[in-house]
């Protein structure tokens, strides 16, 4: 009878401690992954949440609330963005916070030139005290379709103010070999709060994507853009600009359906193409630069009548795509 007693309370010993090792381990939640089914992880500790497909990662949402401790956690956390991994999930093909244009971050949205109520501030390199947070989760989805999620954010001025309210929906889901992200967002000025002027150029504002800085130390040079026109040649970029309005590169520049950039990283080809809605304010301005940085900005007013929404779609394919590849899915994009 004692030497039951004795294991008994061993037993009880050993489960409650397994229970406190349990307890200390990072918060996350993990759904049902089947072989096909999309499946989120929250990691609330190290401030992500990571979209998996049948356990291959697709994508992690970054949004740390900004940390004044120090500059150089504000700069880590002034700004979510999403990060993307290549399509098999081998690694993140994106670029997080430090190396060349510490501000810029996987897939992302600011302006450097934004007034309001008298007042200017910069949410693309936040400079200033300005800064976009996340504030919490509206939704969080995935079943055997893929997966979405929507954050709403917050946009502050250089003094810490509220000026605007951002809610912004991310849907991603695999097709074939690609990663397809669909980027929809809604801004609205915050209460009280009548106008929000947002204006830039196409090195500095709008929806853009960048990839790993190791394109940027390695690889640049084989960089190059597929436009309607067709295949560019590695290194070469063209650019809206600003400074002249009469340039003729200007044309082609504007208003493009669509631009793919494609990069190599650690030795493979990833190619990025970015579809821009014909519903978003026009015109629009397109950057590319071969570091791996592109995108296109437009300027808008912003008011509670009138609240900014936006819609781009993001494929991401191991390898090369063609002109015809690109403008059908554009074609299917817009519905034509």
């Amino acid at each position: 009878m004692n030497n039951t007693l004795s294991l008994r309370s061993l037993s009880l010993a050993a489960l409650s401690l397994m229970v406190v090792s349990l307890a200390l381990l990072p918060t996350t939640s993990h759904a049902d992954e089947s072989a096909d089914s999309y499946a989120w992880t929250n990691n609330d500790a190290e401030h992500y949440a990571e979209l998996s497909h049948a356990g291959s990662p697709l994508v992690r949402y970054m949004y740390a609330p900004v940390d004044n401790s120090s500059e150089k956690k504000r700069s880590e956390t002034y700004k979510p963005y999403l990060h993307v991994y290549s399509p098999d999930g081998s690694q993140i093909i994106t670029k997080g916070p430090g190396g060349l244009y510490p501000h810029h971050r996987g897939i992302y949205l600011g302006f450097n030139k934004i007034n309001y109520d008298g007042k200017t501030c910069d949410t693309w390199h936040c400079t200033d005290g300005a800064y976009e947070q996340h504030e919490s989760f509206k939704s969080q989805a995935a079943d055997d379709n893929g997966g979405k999620f929507e954050s709403l954010i917050s946009w502050h001025g250089n003094k810490g103010e509220l000026f605007a309210n951002e809610a912004r929906t991310q849907t991603i889901k695999k097709v074939g070999d690609m990663t397809q992200i669909d980027f929809e967002t809604t801004l609205t000025p915050a209460e009280g709060v009548e106008k929000i002027h947002l204006d830039g150029d196409p090195q500095h504002a709008g929806v853009q994507f960048r990839a790993s800085q190791r394109v940027a130390d390695e690889t640049a040079k084989e960089t190059y853009y597929l436009r309607t026109d067709g295949k560019g040649k590695p290194g070469e970029t063209r650019n809206w600009n600003h400074t002249n309005r009469r340039d003729k590169i200007n044309e082609e520049t504007t208003n493009r359906p669509w631009l793919a950039m494609s990069f190599v990283l650690d030795g493979q080809r990833y190619t990025v193409l970015y579809l821009d809605s014909p519903e978003n304010p026009k015109p629009s301005h397109y950057s590319e630069r071969d570091y791996g940085r592109f995108g296109s900005f437009f300027v808008t007013d912003v008011t509670p009548e009138k609240p900014l929404s936006l819609h781009y779609r993001y494929f991401i394919k191991p390898g090369e795509m063609t002109v015809e590849e690109c403008q059908k899915l554009y074609d299917e994009f817009v519905g034509k």
